[in-house]
Formats: C-alpha cells, structure tokens, sequence
C-alpha cells in the first residue's frame, strides 16, 4: 500500500478543530470569561429563566459539571439561582447585571473572534465550508 499523498481529512479538521478551539479560549479569557461561562450565559440570555436541568441540555453538559459552573458564577454575582415555586425540587437560574456585562463582552470577543475566522473567504467560501463540515459530521453519524 503506497502512502498517503495527502493527511486523512480527519487529522486535519481535528488539528483545525483544535487550534480554533484554543483560539477562542485565549479571546474569551482575555475578556474575562470561558467557553463554558459563555456557552451558560448565552443560553441563559435566549431563554432569560431556566432551571438548571433544561440548561445543562443546552449547553450540552452532565448536571454535575453545570452546578460546579453555577457555583462559581453565583459567587462571581453572574447569577442567581432560586427554588421553583411550582416545583421546589427545581432550581430556577437568572442572570444579573453582572453576567448581562460580561454577556457583552463575551459576546464582543466571540464577534470578534468569528470575523478572524472568516479573514480571506468570500461569504461563498463560508457557506461551502459549513455545508462541509455539515456533511461530513453527517458521514460519521449515518449508520
């Protein structure tokens, strides 16, 4: 079998997956923030109030690891968090002005962070790239 004349697509979006990751951590730690303290205060920004279940479900992540990060954000005075009336079992989750703030900046720095990304490709360019890797995450989850 003669060698590759080119490196699997897979190493190379994952080399790629990688180095934009960092990328985007280095931009939202100079703004104060984390990728998940902004993947919590995004959601919580589309939805204003959220118990901490239905949040941990659209940020993608285990219970646990979501209450570890509210912790850190309610001593931060990013939010708060209170029993639902309805349901005390259930804990409500709110942002307060400080986590509106750092929304803003966070959201600066991922903008700002996006039009990097985006530097030399035609707004063509980045529909065909998108309609890629779409079809590519397709092409390893078909069974």
């Amino acid at each position: 079998m003669p060698p590759p004349t080119t490196a699997p697509i897979g190493v190379v979006l994952a080399r790629t997956a990688k180095t934009a990751g960092r990328a985007f951590d280095q931009a939202l730690a100079a703004a104060g923030g984390s990728q998940p303290i902004w993947q919590i205060l995004i959601s919580l920004k589309t939805t204003s109030t959220a118990n901490q279940r239905e949040l941990a479900d659209t940020v993608g992540i285990q219970g646990a690891t979501l209450t570890h990060h509210l912790n850190g954000m309610e001593t931060a005075g990013l939010v708060t968090r209170r029993r639902d009336p309805a349901n005390r079992r259930v804990h409500l989750v709110e942002l307060t002005d400080d986590g509106e703030k750092l929304f803003h900046r966070l959201a600066t720095a991922a903008i700002a962070h996006d039009q990097r990304m985006r530097r030399g490709f035609s707004d063509t360019e980045i529909a065909q790239l998108a309609d890629l890797l779409t079809r590519l995450a397709h092409n390893v989850t078909d069974t």
